[in-house]
């Protein structure tokens, strides 16, 4: 870059080429994005002020940002942070970037939860938030079962939860609820300890370090909820650089065929569910069927559920206990 003024229209023009050319894949939509973040303002407002000169200091905070993207650090590693089911989650080098695949995994969660809790099923889980119904004029709050006992929260497990953005979310979207966490890495832990503080939900989730389940022997939960690593070994070096070379290898690889994790789970989980609980896990391509049959070789999962992404893609796989005491 030379001394010449740079508007935002120009910067955006050249930092598309210079990506375009160092292979970046979405070249445009990081240029943006990345400016936008230094400009504190939305990418739409770059469209209506292409002629708008570009301040010294903010220009050097988006060359700074240019390097860093060059060198294939991902733009959520960038801007330290990262949108998943509406909210903002800090995300770091110590933690996987959340995936728009596994929100399917949340609302999977959340619906299944909800039924669960006896409430009508969701027609949109971000819709969901502001969707409590207040009490009618003259009854108490519950409605007719006011008079009843207050039910337990309902209490889940993320196993592997890195950023926590799986069991936060859940944690965001049903109020009566409270989770267990475990990871094995404590600064991913830290990390996810601090989305719990930032979203204001520290008070209804426990964060645990360890190996998988270990930490919660002794418990039992309606749910447990899982996006365990599940790339095969030998696929590790067909990953995108910024995966491959950025994200922590511990949160990706699953072994020789990938299903290394979801053999313990599947043998492990069932008894800590109580009866008529579920486990949920996000799995990759071609993984489902496999996934739900090492479930159903446990005695204590009476039926399964296999649950497409966005691009019809087998996603994630349901199990669930059987509702008698084993």
């Amino acid at each position: 870059m030379n001394d010449k003024i740079w508007t935002i229209g120009r910067i955006l023009k050249w930092t598309e080429q210079y990506f375009k050319d160092k292979g970046i894949e979405s070249p445009r939509l990081d240029a943006e994005v990345l400016l936008a973040h230094v400009l504190e303002k939305q990418r739409i407002y770059l469209y209506v002020h292409f002629d708008e000169p570009l301040q010294p200091a903010e220009l050097a905070a988006y060359r700074e940002m240019i390097k860093q993207r060059v060198l294939r650090v991902p733009v959520a590693q960038i801007l330290g942070e990262k949108e998943f089911m509406g909210l903002t989650f800090k995300v770091t080098a110590d933690t996987l970037v959340p995936r728009p695949d596994t929100e399917i995994l949340v609302q999977a969660a959340v619906e299944r939860l909800k039924a669960m809790k006896g409430e009508k099923p969701a027609t949109g889980v971000l819709a969901d938030e502001s969707a409590a119904e207040e009490p009618a004029e003259g009854q108490p709050a519950g409605g007719a079962d006011a008079e009843q006992e207050v039910a337990e929260p309902l209490h889940i497990a993320d196993i592997g939860t890195g950023s926590g953005a799986i069991c936060l979310s859940v944690l965001h979207y049903l109020a009566d609820t409270v989770a267990d966490t475990v990871d094995i890495s404590p600064a991913a832990r830290a990390v996810a300890e601090e989305n719990a503080a930032s979203l204001g939900l520290a008070d209804r989730v426990t964060f645990h370090t360890g190996d998988l389940l270990q930490p919660l022997v002794g418990m039992t939960f309606a749910a447990i909820l899982s996006n365990p690593p599940y790339i095969p070994e030998a696929d590790i070096a067909t990953l995108a650089p910024e995966v491959r070379l950025k994200e922590p290898h511990t949160a990706l690889s699953g072994g020789r065929d990938g299903l290394d994790f979801y053999r313990r789970l599947a043998k492990e989980a069932p008894a800590m569910l109580v009866p008529g609980g579920f486990m949920a896990f996000e799995v990759g391509i071609h993984q489902a069927e496999p996934v739900a049959a090492l479930a159903k070789a446990n005695p204590l999962i009476a039926r399964t559920e296999i649950l497409p992404d966005y691009a019809g893609i087998d996603r994630v796989v349901v199990a669930w206990r059987t509702k008698e005491c084993q």
